[in-house]
């Protein structure tokens, strides 16, 4: 079977850029791609286009990809659109190394674009509040705060102003961590602050101010135990990937010691498990599938990119990664496991919390910073001696875990 390649990556600085329009982020990424694997847009031949908001927040429905790509030079080849909640981008780029193991072409491009800031912000905000089944949003909602049962929280803990529903279920996940584990707002605060400090380092991030633990704590409340910087914000950005099969490698002429190795690329649903199956966790059966399709384990990672759309997506997720022991993340966090120079660094980008998460792009911008780690570029970010990387990027819910999880390993 073929070995698949990473050959350009490239992506926006992730924020509010309200004077660009879609198209204009999307080139700027697809521009800067195509440059990193030295080709052009006829080389390319197919496109994988993710993106969650162009319907519901620009109107533009059906053809999203191809009125995107076509404003920026991709056409004539086959555009698949890719919608898949947060794990958008990163279900794009799998579907694009699927196309490359099939022989459908030598040169695949996988890129996700969105424009989430508007002016109703209630209307943005509304787009995470669609990724369960909406015929069932109350049982939904009511199923899944009920799992932080047992932890009170303190008076003045909750915001006044407008936040996603979806914070709220954050919230119930930690308070479930909580109950289960003797996890504390404290170590959570530890991640959210451990990302910020990373983020300084990012130029591509959305937010480049460190804060303290204390500082996190003592933050605006969102909903306990979530404070407003454990939060990912709304972002607009863009974020594109060129991969090749060798034969692609060869035709573009791409500079092979800059490629990076697609070793793993699993796409996992949820099932029906119950509470007390944490080891039929859809990130940790798809985390699994993945070290095996690899021929590595956790052990051999040096560097992970996780979903921490709230702080406590951090902790979690580095528990189903098999990166720390089940209940241990939040102490690991708290000792600096997970921070630069530590066991091993998560989210050197700065994270969801910090770079943000323009939904469609998000996953390909955690493949462009592990990219960037295994080639030694980082800078001031760089994992010393980093050869294997991993990233978890999940989206939506369905039963009492995500819809939908993206688990990618990548070699030097």
């Amino acid at each position: 079977m073929s070995t698949i390649y990473i050959a350009g990556i490239a992506m926006t600085v992730f924020g509010r850029h309200f004077e660009r329009s879609l198209d204009d982020l999307a080139g700027e990424a697809l521009r800067g791609a195509l440059k990193d694997a030295g080709c052009t847009t006829r080389d390319l031949g197919a496109a994988f286009y993710a993106g969650m908001t162009n319907g519901p927040l620009q109107g533009q429905i059906a053809i999203p990809g191809q009125v995107v790509l076509s404003k920026i030079g991709v056409e004539g080849i086959p555009i698949y659109n890719v919608e898949n909640a947060c794990a958008s981008g990163s279900t794009a780029f799998n579907l694009a190394v699927q196309s490359l193991k099939a022989g459908s072409t030598d040169v695949a491009l996988a890129i996700g674009a969105e424009k989430m800031n508007i002016p109703d912000k209630v209307k943005a905000f509304s787009i995470f509040e669609a990724g369960w089944d909406v015929s069932r949003a109350e049982e939904n909602y009511q199923t899944l705060v009920k799992m932080g049962e047992g932890v009170e929280p303190p008076a003045g803990s909750q915001s006044d102003k407008p936040f996603s529903k979806f914070m709220e279920i954050y919230a119930a996940l930690c308070r479930f961590h909580m109950k289960t584990y003797g996890t504390t707002q404290r170590q959570i605060a530890a991640v959210c602050a451990k990302n910020h400090t990373h983020s300084v380092h990012n130029p591509f991030s959305q937010f480049r101010k460190p804060f303290t633990i204390d500082e996190v704590l003592a933050a605006p409340p969102i909903t306990y135990p979530i404070t407003l910087p454990m939060c990912a914000p709304l972002s607009d950005g863009a974020a594109a990937a060129i991969l090749c099969t060798e034969e692609g490698l060869k035709r573009i002429g791409a500079d092979k010691s800059r490629c990076i190795k697609v070793s793993a690329s699993v796409i996992r649903s949820f099932t029906h498990r119950r509470l007390d199956q944490p080891e039929l966790n859809i990130g940790r059966l798809a985390s699994n599938q993945a070290y095996e399709q690899a021929g590595l384990g956790p052990q051999d990672m040096h560097v992970a990119e996780v979903h921490d759309a709230s702080a406590m997506g951090e902790i979690i997720q580095a528990e189903n990664l098999g990166l720390i022991e089940l209940g241990m993340g939040g102490p690991a966090a708290e000792r600096g496991e997970f921070t630069l120079g530590g066991r091993i660094p998560v989210n050197t980008s700065g994270g969801l919390e910090s770079k943000g998460h323009p939904l469609g792009a998000t996953g390909i911008g955690q493949l462009y910073e592990l990219v960037t780690q295994l080639r030694g570029e980082a800078g001031a970010r760089q994992v010393e001696g980093a050869r294997h990387a991993i990233q978890e990027n999940g989206g939506g819910l369905q039963g009492i875990e995500e819809a939908v999880v993206a688990i990618h390993i990548l070699s030097k």
